[in-house]
């Protein structure tokens, strides 16, 4: 046998090249460092919250102009916010909870994979014209940021604050 019938085509080295890329993507999705994706306790935003805890519900519009309403929300520690959301806008958005670290390097992920989906509790994804929440309970005094990571979307001002206070 020949020694070039021992090496991998071209072909299958980029079919090894694309998976390993796939499997990033995947990764990238998955939980991130912060902690906040699968109940491996309070991240520095707090934890995901549990239905029958809710302390209140606040509803979010996802609006055109790449706007969240209201950008600003107030709540006081230890409360478990059910965010109702709604996207009224002609195109797919995104409502992220995270630090502004966390934010900014997914904000890079979804810039390299803009179709990603997710299934993490401080986010979601909705088409126009669609409703969905998150359940998020604050358990830090601190500001907890907020933004859509769609390409573009978080550079165009998509992103707001909850601000957590003391009891």
């Amino acid at each position: 046998m020949k020694f070039s019938k021992l090496l991998p085509s071209k072909s299958s080295t980029l079919v090894a090249i694309a998976l390993l890329a796939a499997a990033s993507a995947a990764l990238a999705a998955g939980a991130h460092g912060g902690g906040h994706g699968g109940g491996h306790g309070d991240s520095p935003i707090g934890k995901p919250g549990v239905a029958s805890k809710v302390s209140r519900t606040v509803h979010v519009e996802m609006a055109s102009g790449m706007r969240f309403k209201p950008s600003e929300i107030k709540v006081k520690k230890g409360e478990t916010i059910r965010f109702v959301l709604k996207n009224t806008d002609s195109v797919k958005h995104e409502f992220s909870l995270g630090t502004q670290q966390e934010l900014l390097e997914h904000y890079e992920v979804m810039k390299k994979f803009p179709d990603m989906e997710h299934d993490e509790p401080n986010k979601i994804s909705l088409a126009p014209g669609k409703q969905g929440e998150v359940i998020w309970q604050f358990t830090k005094t601190t500001a907890v940021d907020f933004a859509c990571l769609h390409p573009g979307h978080f550079d165009a001002g998509m992103k707001g604050q909850v601000i957590v206070a003391a009891k």
